[in-house]
């Protein structure tokens, strides 16, 4: 029997939200929905990071994606908040701190 080296425990282990982020996140997405801004969401935990992205509409590429890089914990921190069009509105150590780029700003949905 031999061991095949690309399978999932050579992989190693995947990037994730544990629950708190989690509940913080859905919080953010949830005042969102009611407000009719957003509509959608995707979730994605990768070996490197974990991704939160958030739609406008079913099927249109994401409006925000937060990510969540620990590689770059000791660094500019392992929090962003990314636009729709790849710039990086917000960097920082803590989840909270990052996710009041959304309460800081007046959010319309252009049709």
């Amino acid at each position: 029997m031999s061991l095949d080296p690309s399978g999932p425990a050579a992989a190693g282990p995947s990037v994730f939200f544990d629950r708190r982020e989690l509940d913080l996140i859905l919080r953010i997405y949830g005042r969102m929905v009611a407000a009719g801004e957003w509509r959608d969401y995707g979730i994605i935990g990768g070996k490197e990071a974990a991704e939160f992205a958030v739609f406008r509409r079913t099927g249109d590429a994401p409006a925000y994606r937060i990510e969540k890089r620990p590689a770059l914990q000791a660094r500019q921190g392992q929090w962003s908040v990314t636009g729709e069009g790849g710039q990086i509105l917000r960097r920082g150590h803590e989840l909270p701190q990052v996710l009041r780029v959304f309460d800081s700003r007046k959010f319309q949905v252009v049709e």
